[in-house]
């Protein structure tokens, strides 16, 4: 039996200059995220299952859309052949929430993953989320 591998949770959250309507596409389709989040992403088909081929630096990655709940939740669970628990596969939420009282909208970043290094992965979605913040349009 293969031991469990060691994974680490990540969350940050950003502040948005954009409806959520507007966002939530960049979240949930194909389309959206590879205008933002990876170099190529595009559906295929496994037996009953329609999986996300998820391409960061020429490297696949299937997961599954796990949740998604209209305009405000979205979790991909990557699928992993040598994970031996399938509570502890990688996964990346993105949650949208919009405040009436200061009419913003945040994006809250779950990252479960083996990558550990805090400052990293701070880089990392930073780097990510200003470019979808330039998508967008919002420029502050």
């Amino acid at each position: 039996m293969k031991n469990k591998r060691k994974k680490y949770k990540y969350i940050a959250e950003y502040e948005i200059n954009a409806s959520i309507k507007m966002l939530f596409p960049y979240f949930a389709t194909p389309q959206g995220l590879t205008q933002w989040f990876a170099e190529d992403v595009h559906t295929v088909v496994q037996g009953q299952e329609r999986l996300y081929d998820i391409v960061w630096d020429g490297t696949s990655h299937l997961a599954q859309l796990a949740h998604i709940r209209s305009n405000s939740y979205v979790k991909y669970v990557f699928i992993d052949a040598e994970e031996t628990d399938e509570h502890n596969l990688s996964f990346i939420e993105f949650k949208l929430t919009h405040s009436d009282m200061t009419d913003t909208t945040f994006l809250k970043i779950a990252d479960y993953s083996e990558m550990n290094n805090a400052a990293d992965l701070k880089e990392l979605w930073d780097s990510l989320v200003a470019h979808l913040k330039e998508n967008v349009g919002d420029h502050r």
